[in-house]
């Protein structure tokens, strides 16, 4: 299993907004929404929105006349994310497939997506549909993280779950930084079509203000929870065990460091 973003269901989109949310995602989220904002963009569709932390952020940085779409693969991230906003606030939530998006030739302005390339199982299919959906002059703002020894956060957690699973460790926190190198990246835009490619590596701490939450988000907020069911193991235990070795690393710190490339590419 690579990460099926299908499998974010029952309790995990909760734990993932919560546990993970305020520490690794709203920092970026606020960067990527100002990126977008500063285009002016009338339509935005946002891809992978997950629970709605970064369509929450794109909501407050832009204009009140501008229109926003958020779809996601996975209907339970979806239901998280619209509690979220008020009913006079222009966002849509749509279910929807970023490889195969339901959307007519250049209905949008700008295309958003964070941390969610990763999981796309044709990239290349995925780049193609936010270029045809962006109308001319258009831009698809996107972002992955960088590789694990940049994210410690991830390389802790990986640690643990290599201690606890010799023989078989769960693979999940292997896709979302997986997909760091640059190169593959430019080539698969450029073949899409797009152009005036910008890239950005940002560093930033992500604040941790309750460990336990953190660890249990980490755990518990994607199906890397039922990886460790299916080998025989409690969340709870890796949980304390995911908890007491980020204490170590970062609690003195209070934050953990981030690493991530943003993306930016226009339609010609």
């Amino acid at each position: 299993m690579r990460g099926d973003p299908t499998q974010f269901i029952g309790s995990i989109p909760d734990h993932y907004d919560r546990g993970m949310g305020p520490v690794i995602f709203a920092g970026p989220a606020a960067l990527a929404a100002k990126r977008v904002a500063s285009l002016a963009p009338a339509r935005v569709l946002e891809t992978a929105a997950g629970t709605g932390i970064v369509t929450r952020a794109l909501r407050d940085a832009l204009r009140a006349s501008a229109a926003i779409v958020a779809t996601d693969l996975n209907g339970a991230m979806l239901d998280v994310s619209a509690k979220k906003f008020r009913p006079d606030e222009s966002v849509t939530f749509q279910p929807a497939d970023a490889c195969l998006l339901p959307f007519a030739d250049g209905a949008f302005d700008a295309v958003l997506c964070q941390f969610g390339v990763m999981f796309f199982p044709d990239k290349d299919k995925a780049y193609r549909e936010a270029r045809r959906v962006l109308a001319p002059g258009g831009h698809y703002v996107f972002s992955v993280w960088d590789a694990m020894r940049h994210n410690p956060f991830s390389r802790v957690t990986t640690e643990v779950l290599h201690a606890a699973f010799a023989a078989d460790p769960p693979p999940f926190l292997n896709t979302p930084v997986g997909y760091a190198a640059i190169d593959p990246v430019k080539a698969s835009l450029l073949a899409a079509g797009f152009e005036g490619l910008r890239l950005d590596v940002i560093r930033m701490p992500g604040p941790v203000a309750d460990f336990s939450a953190f660890a249990g988000g980490l755990v518990r907020g994607s199906p890397l929870v039922d990886q460790i069911r299916a080998r025989g193991e409690t969340p709870e235990k890796i949980e304390r065990l995911v908890e007491a070795a980020l204490r170590r690393e970062f609690g003195a710190a209070g934050s953990v460091p981030l690493q991530f490339m943003l993306y930016e590419a226009r339609r010609g």
